[in-house]
């Protein structure tokens, strides 16, 4: 396998050099880059390898801007210090991520998924990818969601939604003023678009605020059911793998 890795700290370059070594001494490292600008110009120049490690924060900008500037055709591994909201980003297409600081456990596993999973199409998602990372970065939130009333057209408030909600292959926000509306995308992009600080995904169905809450009760196999404002609906449960996490929201 040949690899590049792109980091502008030497030492830190240096210590994921060691490790991808460690994991696999056949690992050819092609080069290592230190800035925006050099990695441009290696990947104009040079044969693709089959895997890049991308650090995020690089000295003359963010490493996303490589694909603005160049094409990118090998699957990436991103290196992160930033926070856990933006790590949902990307786990996305096969294309896996790195929390500094690196230990041997998570590097091993990123690569054993690159090499199980890579067929082949990861680079044709690179863009949508680092689109969708980069706005979760840039706490570009969606203020607004246009809905229709009959024949008008609205646009509610992020502020004034309590939750979001799928029913029947369609999704709805619910208002703080218990009205119901449907909106043209899924609650997966939504997920996307919206403050992860504010809004929570409990389950596959239900988007929450920590405003539309009425209670929260312990609930069989660890998991928790939540009591939400202007609902009836019996089955609003936070999957429990969620439960962890949901907690920690709730505790922010």
């Amino acid at each position: 396998m040949k690899i590049v890795v792109i980091e502008d700290e030497k030492l830190a370059a240096e210590r994921l050099v060691d490790m991808i070594h460690q994991y696999d001494q056949s690992i050819e490292v092609l080069a290592t880059l230190d800035s925006v600008k050099r990695s441009v110009e290696w990947f104009n120049n040079n044969e693709h390898p089959d895997l890049a490690f991308f650090d995020i924060q690089l000295s003359d900008g963010l490493s996303f801007e490589i694909f603005e500037r160049t094409i990118v055709d090998c699957p990436v591994i991103f290196a992160t210090a930033f926070n856990e909201y933006a790590i949902r980003a990307f786990k996305v297409n096969s294309v896996d991520y790195l929390l500094k600081p690196i230990d041997n456990d998570d590097l091993s596993k990123a690569i054993d998924k690159f090499e199980k999973n890579f067929n082949g199409k990861e680079a044709a998602h690179q863009k949508q990818v680092f689109d969708r990372v980069l706005h979760l970065l840039t706490n570009n939130y969606k203020q607004r969601f246009v809905i229709k009333v009959g024949e008008h057209i609205r646009s509610v408030a992020a502020d004034n939604i309590l939750y979001f909600y799928s029913l029947e292959k369609a999704t709805f926000l619910h208002t703080a003023d218990d009205h119901n509306y449907v909106i043209d995308y899924s609650l997966e992009q939504v997920e996307d678009l919206v403050d992860p600080g504010r809004f929570f995904k409990i389950n596959r169905k239900f988007m929450i605020t920590i405003d539309s809450i009425d209670d929260i009760i312990t609930y069989s196999n660890s998991r928790l059911k939540v009591e939400l404002k202007h609902s009836d609906d019996q089955d609003v449960i936070v999957a429990r793998e969620k439960v962890k996490q949901f907690k920690k929201w709730l505790d922010r």
